[in-house]
């Protein structure tokens, strides 16, 4: 019997167009750098999602926050942490980031 795994986000998005972008965020980012013990998964997505917010990556959010919730963050601590980042990172960014959360949550 075999079992297929299913295709990842990455290989779904751009399969064999970019397949070695493909292998790096499969086996390198997601496959060894968040499985790393250092930081719980929860404070990755803290991480990354304050990070995506700075940068003004909202493309990346919409995947970043719903993975947040599946790693242990609720809405209303990820809802504060993007109105804390308005003062840091810009208010502009954060009205930006709050409206793929409501999206988001909303679903």
């Amino acid at each position: 019997m075999t079992t297929e795994k299913e295709p990842s986000g990455a290989q779904k998005m751009f399969g064999d167009f970019a397949p070695a972008l493909v292998a790096y965020t499969d086996d390198v980012l997601f496959g060894q750098v968040w499985e790393r013990p250092e930081l719980s998964k929860r404070d990755r997505s803290l991480i990354t999602v304050a990070a995506l917010l700075t940068a003004g990556n909202t493309e990346q959010l919409t995947f970043h926050l719903a993975f947040a919730k599946q790693n242990g963050l609720t809405e209303t601590e990820l809802k504060d942490a993007i109105t804390h980042l308005a003062f840091y990172a810009g208010w502009p960014k954060a009205m930006s980031a709050m409206a793929v959360a409501k999206q988001v949550f909303e679903s």
